[in-house]
């Protein structure tokens, strides 16, 4: 199993980001994956995840309205937008595969670092 996380860079505040993880030997059709960031000096913090059963989407409440989840099952991948952002939101951004969200993750992808300042 393979998680690459991409898309992260410097954006001023208010502006947007579209972060992909791209996954291979796993199918997103078949299991769930989500989102997770560790700022500095805190605690990993669990973002959002989509159900490969439904497509249920479950986003935390600290980015809920601002931070969108979606998969293209086609492309085997993983998106999260993210809207209206803050210097808070600065962080490295991880995808993992979920065995239960949001506590048990089995595997993990380099994360990608989102930078917000002006």
């Amino acid at each position: 199993v393979q998680l690459q996380a991409s898309g992260g860079g410097s954006v001023q505040p208010g502006g947007s980001l579209r972060l992909s993880c791209a996954a291979s030997g796993v199918s997103l059709s078949d299991n769930a994956i989500g989102w997770f960031r560790q700022r500095p000096g805190r605690e990993r913090e669990a973002l959002a995840c989509i159900s490969n059963v439904d497509g249920t989407t479950y986003v935390a409440d600290s980015v809920k309205g601002r931070f969108t989840i979606s998969r293209d099952n086609a492309k085997n991948t993983l998106y999260l937008q993210m809207n209206s952002l803050k210097s808070e939101d600065a962080a490295v951004y991880y995808c993992a595969k979920v065995v239960s969200w949001p506590r048990a993750m089995d595997y993990w992808g380099k994360g990608t670092q989102v930078t917000v300042s002006s």
